[in-house]
């Protein structure tokens, strides 16, 4: 709702510092989870560049295939992976889904070869599958429509932190590990990597709370503001909505939101897994050189501006109400920062570009999830949450395999930057075009509602 409803100022009081005890208390060990789990996602990149692609022989094409199947097993175990969560309890689900894709993420330092190594990248898809919609689901039974931007964005950081923390930690590793029991750099960090997952995953077993109503940390009064404040905060549309699980396949909105999503994931594992690339050919493309560990430094500085925005930008179209309209100018920056990358003249326009690229897509994620967030009722809103990212995730698996075999193909990054430009901006269109049908509707169905007052 572009308005909410005003409350007293006791109410209103009583309202924040519940949410903050919520934010407090759930969002750090959302943020860890995700942080982790993007962590290991992106570390085959840095091991690419790192003696993975000469010991395993990989072209760019083949590098693009094995980081894309992941998402074939994600996205085939999406839908089901995120029905079962809410018939079994996000906690349980969150724990379970970590605890599994750490020992996968762990044992694919083991692969012998090429083979092996598409086995691996699918089963830690399987493993990993309804890990995101089923955090959202999670949220969004502690957060009203008001509040998930915000949310959505704070378990949104991982990405830029993970990315922040994984070219230096990723290369350190590399070059420390080394010869440890016998491995050679980039398999130690592959099997150092999965181990945090596992971790967490217990810890989020023992430390998350279900439900609001089962919060031992907050007093009676604080958990019924936060049921309130989800329940006034409810699209009237969803207010009269009817049927099961099954209802969130039946909406348009839904399926072309999860288009929106893939242009932005299509971006995001674009430049996730092809940047250590980009960055290790400066030496041919500009004459400049940097250690290993230089190079995993470069790689986090598109990242740190991705951080900031991140922050700000949904809890500005929160404010303004126009979340369509912020989705469409974060993907307008996207596409002019990776054609700057991609016609950049120095290393230094190349790392503007692609930095002003990651900012805007990245700060884009958040309000592109709250949009259907916003249109499916609470018996829907999981598995809605996992069409539009099983659908998105189609571009985890288009982004590095298009931008490799396009790369291969025209022997330059300029092709493939451009048509994720032309990705990026559709995905903005379209999340322009979803809230103005969502708030038409609401408009009408509020009208008719007031009629038969």
């Amino acid at each position: 709702m572009d308005n909410p409803t005003q409350l007293s100022p006791e109410k209103d009081a009583l309202r924040a510092r519940a949410v903050a005890k919520v934010h407090m208390r759930i969002m750090p060990l959302i943020f860890v989870l995700y942080l982790v789990n993007y962590m290991d996602r992106t570390a085959l990149g840095i091991a690419n560049a790192n003696g993975m692609d000469t010991e395993l022989g990989l072209t760019a094409t083949m590098f693009g295939l094995a980081s894309g199947i992941f998402f074939v097993g994600y996205i085939l175990l999406e839908v089901p992976s995120s029905v079962l969560a809410q018939k079994l309890g996000a906690r349980k689900w969150i724990a379970r889904i970590a605890v599994s894709w750490g020992v996968v993420a762990s044992l694919t330092a083991f692969v012998p070869s090429y083979e092996w190594l598409l086995v691996a990248r699918f089963l830690l898809g399987v493993a990993e599958a309804g890990f995101a919609p089923t955090v959202l689901l999670y949220l969004t039974i502690w957060f009203s429509n008001r509040e998930r931007p915000k949310a959505f964005s704070l378990y949104l950081l991982g990405i830029p932190f993970s990315s922040v923390l994984a070219g230096p930690i990723g290369t350190w590793l590399i070059e420390a590990g080394d010869g440890v029991m016998g491995l050679s750099g980039w398999r130690f960090m592959t099997l150092a990597s999965g181990i945090p997952a596992i971790l967490v995953g217990f810890v989020a077993l023992v430390y998350l709370t279900d439900r609001p109503q089962d919060a031992s940390w907050l007093t009676g009064d604080e958990k019924q503001a936060i049921l309130d404040d989800i329940e006034r905060e409810t699209e009237p549309e969803v207010r009269v909505q009817h049927g099961g699980v099954l209802s969130s396949m039946r909406s348009l909105r839904t399926w072309v939101m999860g288009l929106a999503y893939f242009g932005l994931v299509y971006g995001l594992y674009a430049i996730g897994f092809f940047m250590p690339a980009v960055i290790d050919g400066f030496a041919e493309r500009f004459g400049t050189t940097f250690s290993t560990v230089e190079n995993g430094f470069l790689i986090a500085v598109p990242y740190v501006f991705a951080t900031i925005a991140l922050v700000l930008w949904p809890r500005h179209a929160t404010k303004s109400g126009d979340i369509g309209w912020h989705v469409l100018i974060g993907t307008a920056v996207g596409a002019a920062g990776i054609l700057l990358a991609a016609f950049g003249d120095s290393p230094w326009l190349v790392m503007i570009g692609v930095s002003a690229c990651a900012t805007g897509v990245i700060s884009s994620m958040p309000l592109v999830y709250s949009l259907p967030a916003r249109i499916l009722s609470a018996v829907s809103v999981g598995a809605g949450l996992a069409l539009v990212n099983s659908i998105g995730n189609v571009g985890g698996f288009a982004g590095p395999f298009v931008t490799g075999w396009l790369r291969d193909l025209s022997g330059s990054t300029e092709v493939p930057f451009v048509v994720l430009a032309g990705i990026l901006l559709g995905a903005g269109v379209i999340s322009v075009q979803v809230q103005r049908t969502t708030r038409s509707r609401n408009a009408k169905i509020e009208k008719a509602l007031s009629s038969r007052q």
